[in-house]
């Protein structure tokens, strides 16, 4: 009996030996970005939201990216790269890879998806955008105080809905403090190109307007607003740094809270394929950053709508709202909702142009 409660003991003993102890390996974690990852911009926040998973999770975690992936043919090869080699959880922030990322996902059902602004789910993909339109109802307010010239110019990059909640939630928010603003739209055709960026606001600049707005990539829409004298509104990020002068507001957003709570729940094995779609309220999305040309009167006008936004007492697509050729969308009293808001393929009044074909 002693001699089989000894031999139980020495290989007890030999389990439990560090050269047999299996440590849990670390949850690897990918993240496709659609554009180089620059000092500020779309990219830039979303590897931020990256550290703060690294910085919250520590050992727990090993995340890798891989930059400046066009949307299509190369985002799947991207995709299904990260996929085989090990990554169980991988992040697609981009609206073009929401398909591509659909495709990877049916040949790799124990990895899971976050498809950030896509809007398809599966088994294993889930998706989560930010109500940026609450951001830029705040930065319309801004401009609509700072304009000397009552038209402002945004640089677009392509009409899908988020874009076009964008540019009306900004008209709106101007028109909401000076009813007779104008908003001019060019639009690119793409999310990132520089030079082409600039060119845009650039010429905007050249049709009265002296302040601007952008839904591309890059930090070129601000350098050419600090060049000219002009006002802009910083996106993504806090672009001081490139606009020290011309930055009147910046609509910043914020990932790292919904990525870390993400990689905890697969780490934890209780990750569902949901459906988030956060503003203000749940701190995705935040107005500040003011320039130095901003008058105190103007931030606390500006703060202060914000914190109706965060309780609910200020919706932006709220009635009366007509389109920019006169024809009623909602009437006063009603609200656009949600459904209405995710499918919007309409210019309102103050817009000048019609959508691109």
């Amino acid at each position: 009996m002693y001699k089989n409660l000894a031999a139980a003991f020495a290989a007890a003993c030999v389990l439990l030996s560090p050269a047999h102890t299996q440590t849990r390996e670390p949850l690897k974690a990918g993240f496709v970005y659609v554009t180089p990852v620059t000092e500020a911009g779309w990219v830039r926040q979303h590897d931020e939201g990256r550290r703060a998973v690294e910085a919250a999770l520590g050992p727990q975690v090993a995340t890798t990216f891989v930059a400046n992936v066009p949307e299509g043919p190369d985002a799947e090869r991207v995709i299904r790269d990260l996929a085989r080699q090990g990554h169980r959880l991988i992040f697609t922030p981009s609206f073009g890879y929401m398909e591509p990322t659909l495709k990877v996902a049916r040949d790799f059902p124990d990895v899971k998806f976050e498809s950030i602004t896509g809007y398809k789910t599966a088994p294993n993909v889930a998706v989560a955008n930010a109500r940026y339109y609450e951001g830029r109802y705040l930065a319309g307010i801004a401009a609509g105080r700072m304009t000397r010239t009552h038209v402002a110019g945004y640089v677009a990059g392509f009409p899908i809905p988020e874009v076009l909640q964008g540019i009306n939630a900004f008209t709106l928010g101007m028109r909401s403090v000076n009813p007779q603003a104008q908003v001019k739209v060019v639009w690119l055709g793409t999310w990132f190109d520089p030079p082409r960026e600039r060119d845009a606001a650039l010429s905007l600049f050249n049709q009265q307007v002296d302040v601007v707005a952008f839904h591309t990539g890059s930090t070129a829409v601000m350098a050419a607003a600090q060049e000219r004298g002009k006002l802009a509104v910083a996106y993504h990020s806090d672009m001081r740094q490139v606009a020290p002068d011309a930055q009147i507001v910046a609509v910043t957003h914020h990932w790292g809270d919904y990525y870390t709570r993400r990689a905890r729940q697969v780490l934890a094995g209780q990750w569902t394929p949901g459906n988030v779609w956060g503003g203000v309220k749940e701190g995705m999305v935040r107005v500040g950053d003011f320039g130095p040309r901003v008058p105190q009167a103007v931030r606390d006008e500006v703060l202060a709508r914000q914190a109706d936004i965060a309780a609910g007492r200020l919706r932006p697509f709220a009635g009366p709202i007509a389109d920019n050729a006169g024809r009623p969308v909602l009437a006063q009293g009603a609200a656009l909702t949600d459904e209405q808001i995710l499918k919007m393929n309409f210019l309102v009044a103050g817009v000048q142009g019609k959508l691109p074909q």
